[in-house]
């Protein structure tokens, strides 16, 4: 398995559960290296995919990557390569086709937005994307999946493309949702006592969010922060909730609900990351296990900030493997 865009390795662990074997990793992000190598126990390549030699990459049969969703939007401009990010997709079909055999399977994963976002000239991105992998002899499947279908502890919504060489003749059929498995509630998470001799990690909220999230109580949000404690900003959306689309600010998960979407920025104000009867952010060990990273991996690092941004950036590692089990068992058993 060839891994790209890898991050700290969410996504990787849970193909490596299924027996996939890593052979190459890759990030551009410097803080993900130590948690990467101690808990894949493999290398993991740290500089910008478009600087480095593809055929130096080992052949593989199947290729992963957790790429950004902003460089679809100049996928199929050849000229485009001066673009900061707008190769990136290219750099991976570089991947492919400098393999000597062409890996039998190609992995994408993006955000929800990416069904029905369009490029510069209004083409809807699923289209150019299945366009660019038909013609390097890939069929493609996309699928919108929540993790917590899957038993992972949050409701996450997250986009995978698999793509498969068409001379196999074969669709790729996605995992159906196992109703047998209820996912974990936040009381769940938080009841659970941290791994033995692990220190308690906390990002501290800034002045202007602890200033007003004691207004809000257990499955609240800023709606319950009285008018006098708000920003002008606040008030003004607050006056005119049609026009801002009713945004739900400050979400306080209750312990009885299932967690919402971790992201990387871990903000107090737009990601429920906010204690159910604390005012703080969930810790590092909550977040993760929100995103259904085992207790035994481990975040390394002194920058606590880091830490959130990778588990947000991870794909869940439940959800990875339940990807990793069906294309194992449709196509390499």
């Amino acid at each position: 398995m060839i891994s790209l865009f890898s991050g700290c390795g969410g996504m990787d662990l849970g193909f490596q559960k299924e027996g996939y074997k890593i052979i190459f990793a890759n990030d551009i992000e410097p803080s993900v290296k130590d948690t990467y190598q101690h808990n894949l126990r493999h290398e993991i390549k740290i500089t910008d995919i478009r600087t480095f030699n593809k055929a130096d990459i080992p052949e593989a049969e199947i290729v992963i990557a957790g790429i950004p969703c902003q460089p679809f939007s100049n996928a199929g401009n050849r000229q485009s390569t001066k673009d900061t990010d707008g190769n990136l997709f290219l750099q991976v079909l570089e991947v492919i086709t400098s393999q000597p055999k062409r890996p039998k399977v190609v992995v994408f994963e993006n955000v929800r937005g990416f069904l029905s976002s369009k490029d510069e000239n209004g083409i809807l991105l699923t289209d150019r994307f299945s366009a660019e992998m038909r013609q390097l002899g890939y069929s493609t499947f996309f699928k919108l999946l929540n993790a917590s279908d899957f038993g992972v502890p949050s409701n996450r919504y997250r986009v995978f493309i698999v793509c498969v060489l068409t001379e196999l003749q074969k669709d790729f059929v996605f995992p159906e949702p196992n109703k047998k498995i209820r996912p974990k509630t936040v009381g769940a998470i938080i009841n659970k006592k941290l791994p033995h001799n692990e220190v308690q990690e906390v990002w501290n909220l800034p002045p202007s969010s602890k200033r007003i999230i004691g207004f809000i109580p257990e499955g609240g949000s800023w709606k319950n922060i009285p008018d006098e404690k708000l920003s002008e900003r606040f008030l003004k959306i607050r006056r005119n909730p049609k026009k801002y689309r009713a945004p739900n600010f400050y979400r306080r998960f209750a312990r009885n609900e299932i967690m919402g979407t971790v992201t990387a920025t871990s903000s107090p104000e737009n990601s429920g990351i906010l204690h159910p009867l604390e005012d703080r952010r969930y810790s590092v060990r909550e977040v993760a296990r929100f995103q259904s990273f085992p207790d035994s991996f481990k975040f390394l690092g002194n920058n606590v900030s880091a830490k959130y941004k990778m588990i947000g950036n991870a794909v869940p590692p439940s959800l990875a493997q339940v990807i990793a089990k069906a294309i194992k068992d449709q196509f390499f058993c």
